[in-house]
């Protein structure tokens, strides 16, 4: 038989509540051990119960992290892509800018003098 979170989470929390409501009960002169131990019993249910929720082989901040490095990964691809742009962008002005010193120069001084 094997181990099923599913069907234990909801245990848990019922104990938990159990255990809680017996502090009320449990409370009166002599009786503080007995409240105490009903509280820490509820405490320790219930955290068993998150850890339950959160599910196997892992926490939820382990998850939060592998989100981060997913994005942190996604980012820098986005970065470098960015760059090469920029550059392909720079290269695409400085042939603009000698294309139009060209035709700023007018039709004759493009033309090669056959003298030369």
């Amino acid at each position: 038989m094997t181990f099923k979170p599913a069907i234990w989470y909801p245990i848990a929390v019922v104990l938990s509540a159990i255990n809680l409501v017996g502090v009320g009960f449990a409370v009166g002169p002599g009786e503080v051990w007995h409240a105490a131990t009903h509280a820490a019993l509820a405490l320790a249910f219930g955290l068993w119960a998150q850890r339950l929720r959160q599910g196997p082989g892992g926490s939820e901040l382990q998850a939060r992290l592998e989100g981060v490095e997913a994005e942190v990964s996604r980012l820098e691809a986005l970065e470098a892509e960015v760059s090469k742009l920029q550059q392909q962008l720079s290269e695409a002005h400085e042939r603009l800018d000698f294309a139009e010193r060209l035709l700023a120069r007018g039709p004759e001084a493009r033309r090669v003098d056959p003298q030369r």
